[in-house]
Parts: C-alpha cells; sequence; structure tokens
C-alpha cells in the first residue's frame, strides 16, 4: 500500500445520498450519480422472488441538476436500476457499467472489464480517469456468483490533484477490496454498499453484500480516511441499516471516518 498522504478534507468531495444505492457528488467538475433508483415503494417480481421497495429517494430526478455521467454497477436488479432509473438514462451522455450491461443498454453506455479505464475530460482541463474494479454480487467463485447475481463492477476515479475516490457497488468479497485496496490504497473517500441483504434461497442465505462489520473491515483495508455508507436503506430485504453501520464502526474504532452527512436529505 502507498505512503499515507495528506489528509484531504472531506468538504472537498460532497457526497450526496438519496437513499438506496443511489447518490450524486461531483469530482473534477463533473456530476457523478450512482445507481439510480427513484421508483415510489413497490413489489418487483424477480427470478425466484420478490423485492420490495419500502421508502422512496430523498429527491427526483427532474430537482437533481445536470448529471454528467451514471456509474451503474449493474443493470440487472430495480433495487439498483429501476424503471424511473432506467428513464434517467436517456438523458445522461455516458453510463459506466459492467461489460454485459454496456450491451444491454446501448447507446450512451459503455462496459469496464475488471482494471480498464476510460477518460473523462474536465470543465477546466485535464481528465477525470474511472476504472473500473472487480467486484462480486455473493460468496463464491465469478463462476458461482455471477451464474446467480450476474456481473457487478465498482469504480476507482482518480485525477491529477484529486482525491482517490472509491465506489464498491454491489460487492461481498473483502478479497476483491485487497486487490483494490493494493492498487489504489489509500483510498480518500469510498462510498461502500453495505446493508447485509440476504435470500434463503440464494447463496444459503449468505450476505450477497457487505454487512456492517465487513464495510468496517473495508473501510480499514483500503485506508478509506473517509467513508460514505449507502444502500443500507429503503429496501426490504436489507437487513441491517445505517445504525448498524454506525455501531460496526464504532466497534472498530473508525466512527470518525464515517461522513456524518451521508444521510438521504
Amino acid at each position: 500500500m502507498a505512503d499515507i498522504r495528506t489528509p484531504v478534507q472531506h468538504d472537498e468531495i460532497p457526497v450526496r445520498v438519496l437513499g438506496g444505492p443511489t447518490a450524486l457528488f461531483e469530482y473534477g467538475g463533473l456530476r457523478f450519480l450512482t445507481d439510480p433508483t427513484f421508483d415510489a415503494p413497490r413489489d418487483y417480481d424477480v427470478p425466484g422472488g420478490r423485492l420490495t421497495k419500502t421508502a422512496s429517494a430523498s429527491a427526483a430526478p427532474d430537482g437533481l441538476g445536470r448529471i454528467d455521467v451514471v456509474l451503474l454497477s449493474h443493470d440487472e436488479h430495480p433495487d439498483n436500476l429501476d424503471a424511473s432509473g432506467r428513464a434517467l438514462l436517456a438523458d445522461v451522455p455516458l453510463t459506466l457499467t459492467t461489460p454485459g450491461g454496456g450491451q444491454r443498454l446501448g447507446a450512451g453506455a459503455r462496459g469496464l472489464a475488471d482494471w480498464e479505464s476510460v477518460d473523462l475530460d474536465r470543465p477546466d482541463g485535464g481528465t477525470v480517469t474511472v476504472t473500473g474494479v472487480p467486484a462480486l454480487h455473493g460468496p463464491g467463485t465469478r463462476e458461482e456468483v455471477e451464474a446467480l447475481t450476474g456481473q457487478v463492477v465498482g469504480f476507482v476515479l482518480t485525477g491529477q490533484d484529486l482525491p482517490t475516490l472509491y465506489i464498491s457497488g454491489d460487492n461481498a468479497s473483502l478479497d476483491l477490496v485487497r486487490e483494490i485496496a493494493e492498487r489504489f490504497g489509500p483510498v480518500d473517500t469510498a462510498v461502500l454498499f453495505a446493508g447485509a441483504p440476504r435470500f434463503p434461497q440464494l447463496f444459503g442465505g449468505r450476505l450477497i453484500v457487505l454487512d456492517s462489520a465487513q464495510a468496517a473491515e473495508a473501510a480499514e483495508i483500503l485506508g478509506a480516511r473517509r467513508v460514505v455508507p449507502v444502500h443500507c436503506d429503503s429496501w426490504a430485504h436489507f437487513t441491517e441499516s445505517r445504525d448498524d453501520v454506525v455501531a460496526a464502526f464504532t466497534k472498530a474504532g473508525l466512527a470518525d471516518r464515517l461522513d456524518p452527512d451521508a444521510v438521504p436529505v
């Protein structure tokens, strides 16, 4: 892991958490949105069961202003991309997602393989580099997991004179977090998907995304100076809440790394 650098002030990357996996932030003059979910509470029938959304996002798409890039961990599940989110993609110049998602979503979408990067022009000159990083949406080998839950991608954002930002996506593997930390750590801001979702019919009820204790461990592995927890509210299959994240980080002695403003507003 790289040497510890001068701490970056939290307010250099304001992150607006909107509910579920959806967050809005500006980086290098570009405005990014993660996993758009803006439908009202409802049920979704999915293969093998049902997902229930329990709360609306704290903002509507038309109230977000300009969005330059959507960072979509995967397109196959409505708790990461719902009907309203799909409609929003038509108005966004670029959606970065999995290789399969890039093919399914068509114009405006680009898939990133693991460790593949794309450079985006900054409004005032220079570039933002977005690198696709590995993620697994459940326990086991890549082949086992992707056969049941599909491809998932995370993202690392870097740029000259910019702090390093990691977005985990729906990842359940701390081993992959270690690989990412070896290449990019320490990370200035980590947007960690948590919530401990489980389904009895999938992987014997084992975790398909990090739980709160694992999110705290991920933060330590990454050397993250600031953590923004998302994906821990608004859906019935999330078995842990933001309060559980706070308790886990407190127990691990990492409470000061949590962004105190990272709640849906």
